[in-house]
Formats: structure tokens, C-alpha cells, sequence
């Protein structure tokens, strides 16, 4: 199952017909956005990222509700074309489940680092999961540049992280027009497919 980034901050089934405004924001080294849940050592797993997703470095993107509860098992991927000031820059992508009372838990993520610049397509691969999203609740894209201290910051000058001194802000466009459709690949399992055979005799 294929959702695409649209405009507005919407996740939807529906591909882009035309020409649209890039979603922006500006990343800064030196107040790097924050890691919550996921897997770290301490203070990992779920956790409500509402808080995360009201970050003005943070993009989000969701759904409408889910009609039926919805499967996803396996690994999910983000297909991003994306534009950044910087050479040396990162993105992370971060799928969260959306609950009819607005709570956004963290399912899986995943980060991608840069060397090159200009308008880049690329593929965020994010760990396996295997997630029920009930019937009512949204599917969520999280789009940033980081999750610290889970994952080093890029301080966007291309000297190693453990060394840097120097740390310069990027800004980031990500791109959802028809000619560079940004999307979330979802591997969705069936009710047939997920039902295990029957023992003999039964």
C-alpha cells in the first residue's frame, strides 16, 4: 500500500496531478531535534510524540482514518525526493499511529545520511515491524533531519561527528508534486494472507 505526501500535510492513497509548494523547514545542528521512544537503551518503545510532531523542524503528513484494521508487517520504506542547502545533511522518517483521541505512538523508523546536495530522490528504509492499525486511527509520517542522541546530529559541515566543532543550519524542502511524488510504501498483510492453515482434520 502506496500513500503519497501531499500538500497540507496529508497522507494520501492518491498520487499528486500537478505542480505543488514543497513542505520546508530548517534544521539547526546546534538545537538538534529530539529523539523519543524507538529503539534506544533508556526511555525506548512507544511513546506520544505530539510534542515531536508540533516541532517547527518537523514535518508531518497523515491519513484519513483507517476504514477496517489495517496490518502492516514487514518493512516499510520512504521514497523522499528531497532538496537541502547543504551537502552534508540527514533525513529521518518516522511512522507513527494516529489515535482518535489525537495520541501519535512512535512504529518504526529510520535515517539516511547525505554527502551530495541538490535535489536528491532517495529511500528511507525503516525497521520491520509488524503493527495493526485499528479501525479509526491515522496513519502519520514523521519528516526531520534527526533524533538526538539516538542518532549522532550532522553538524552539515562534512567533518566527522565525533570531531565537529563548527555546525551550519540546513534548510530542507521535501517535494510532492506530481513530477517527484514523495511516498510511504506500507507492506500491508491481508486477513487471508496473515491466517495460518488449518491442522489436518480440523
Amino acid at each position: 500500500m502506496t500513500h503519497y505526501l501531499r500538500a497540507g500535510g496529508l497522507l494520501s492513497a492518491q498520487p499528486p496531478a500537478g505542480p505543488a509548494q514543497p513542505s520546508r523547514y530548517r534544521y539547526g545542528p546546534a538545537y538538534p531535534t529530539r529523539g523519543l521512544g524507538g529503539a534506544t537503551d533508556r526511555g525506548g518503545g512507544a511513546k506520544d510524540n505530539r510534542r515531536l510532531d508540533a516541532r517547527p523542524d518537523v514535518l508531518t503528513f497523515t491519513s484519513d482514518p483507517v476504514r477496517a484494521e489495517t496490518t502492516i508487517m514487514g518493512t516499510v520504506t520512504v521514497r523522499l525526493h528531497a532538496r537541502s542547502s547543504l551537502d552534508h545533511t540527514d533525513f529521518f522518517a518516522r511512522l507513527c499511529d494516529v489515535s482518535p483521541k489525537g495520541a501519535s505512538k512512535n512504529v518504526r523508523d529510520g535515517i539516511i545520511r547525505l554527502d551530495r546536495g541538490g535535489t536528491r530522490e532517495m529511500t528511507i528504509t525503516l525497521s520491520p515491524t509488524a503493527h495493526c492499525c485499528l479501525r479509526g486511527h491515522r496513519i502519520r509520517l514523521q519528516i526531520s533531519s534527526g533524533a538526538h542522541p539516538m542518532y549522532s546530529r550532522n553538524p552539515g559541515t562534512g567533518e566527522p561527528l565525533v570531531t565537529a566543532t563548527a555546525m551550519r543550519a540546513a534548510d530542507q524542502e521535501i517535494l510532492q508534486e506530481a513530477a517527484h511524488a514523495s511516498a510511504v510504501v506500507l507492506p500491508v498483510v491481508t486477513p487471508a494472507q496473515g491466517r495460518q492453515p488449518s491442522p489436518p482434520g480440523s
